[in-house]
């Protein structure tokens, strides 16, 4: 949840966002690979960031992933987050291969966190805007 102190203001969602949103409203965690050169990317958006064909279907993630890399925020740069802290942001890569900025919640900062860490999906809400988020599996 949000900060009761501030709120941020988010940019209107492009049609691919609203329909990543939409499907982890809905509990599924999808992700998008290029037709052309088979690259797998998130966030979503209207072309490939590796070719830049605009040819891409949308897959789903088995919800499985691993922690790459993750850091500790002991003091927020942002006062939506002043709540928050001490969190982790940790970059976390799908088992089907796209990485993405996350968090692993159910743990206090980083316990538990070390490199190749198996991780769960856990999607949860930011008012109203699903969030992909992990936990410790």
């Amino acid at each position: 949840m949000i900060g009761t102190n501030s709120q941020i203001d988010l940019p209107e969602p492009s049609p691919d966002l609203t329909r990543f949103r939409n499907r982890l409203s809905a509990g599924r965690l999808s992700f998008q690979r290029c037709d052309e050169c088979h690259d797998a990317w998130l966030p979503p958006r209207d072309h490939c960031p590796h070719c830049l064909s605009p040819a891409f279907t949308w897959e789903d993630a088995s919800g499985r992933a691993r922690v790459v890399s993750w850091v500790v925020y002991h003091r927020a740069f942002h006062p939506a987050f002043a709540d928050r802290v001490p969190y982790n942001v940790t970059v976390v890569e799908l088992a089907e291969g796209p990485r993405l900025i996350s968090n692993v919640v159910g743990i206090s900062a980083a316990d538990g966190l070390a490199i190749d860490t198996p991780l769960a999906l856990a999607v949860e809400t930011e008012g109203d805007v699903p969030v992909a988020r992990f936990r410790l599996s």
